[in-house]
């Protein structure tokens, strides 16, 4: 049993530095697609309100998703105390929702500023679904687990917390996929440099959230904790 729980050890953390790396490349290839395509970044740019909408696509990754993604891998492979484990856990998901709460209202804001319609398209539903749900989870998290209760309450609550979290990673996938879709169909990209950044952009997304789950699935077996 020990040497099957050092086995699931091992690859949890083989696949959580996989994450990373997928996490990275998917941050670097943004950038270079934000900056270099798309013009950089200003929240309060109104004579180009592209520069307004990149913060969007910037924050909603690497604000949201990633940080996400690395409060749950946090939590599940670094092996630490369990109160220091917890902390940091919560923390990094506070910066996901204070970062992705930026990332929505440059949204808005860019739409604001084009005067175009908000919220009528699939994407935005799963997203501002996926936001709501990720803070209602965060605060029942923060309930159940940092405020005094029964040890029972908290063993009945955990499969929920976990699928819960898994669940939610993947829409947020899906959201960032529907997302660089609808950004290709507008912009009409058509066998174009930007065009191929933008999918591999959303194959590295994509092969972040995979291994982010595969490596907390790991460590579960492995009872890191």
């Amino acid at each position: 049993m020990d040497f099957d729980r050092d086995w699931y050890r091992e690859k949890a953390s083989r696949i959580a530095v996989l994450a990373h790396i997928f996490g990275i490349i998917a941050l670097i290839l943004m950038l270079v697609w934000l900056l270099h395509y798309r013009g950089g970044f200003n929240l309060d740019d109104y004579e180009n309100p592209t520069r307004i909408f990149n913060i969007h696509p910037f924050l909603m990754f690497f604000g949201f998703i990633f940080f996400a993604g690395e409060a749950m891998m946090v939590y599940k492979t670094v092996i630490a105390e369990p109160r220091t484990q917890k902390m940091i856990h919560m923390i990094m998901h506070i910066i996901a929702i204070t970062l992705g709460i930026v990332g929505i209202y440059a949204t808005f804001k860019y739409h604001s500023a084009k005067n175009l319609t908000t919220m009528y398209t699939m994407h935005s539903w799963i997203g501002l679904g996926t936001f709501i749900l990720y803070g209602i989870q965060w605060l029942v998290g923060f309930v159940t687990y940092w405020i005094p209760r029964r040890s029972s309450t908290r063993a009945r609550f955990a499969p929920w917390h976990v699928n819960l979290g898994r669940i939610l990673l993947y829409m947020a996938i899906c959201t960032a996929e529907t997302g660089l879709m609808q950004i290709f169909t507008i912009l009409r990209l058509v066998a174009s440099h930007e065009a191929r950044l933008i999918n591999f952009i959303g194959l590295a997304i994509l092969l972040f959230g995979i291994t982010v789950d595969l490596s907390i699935s790991f460590a579960r077996f492995g009872h890191i904790n």
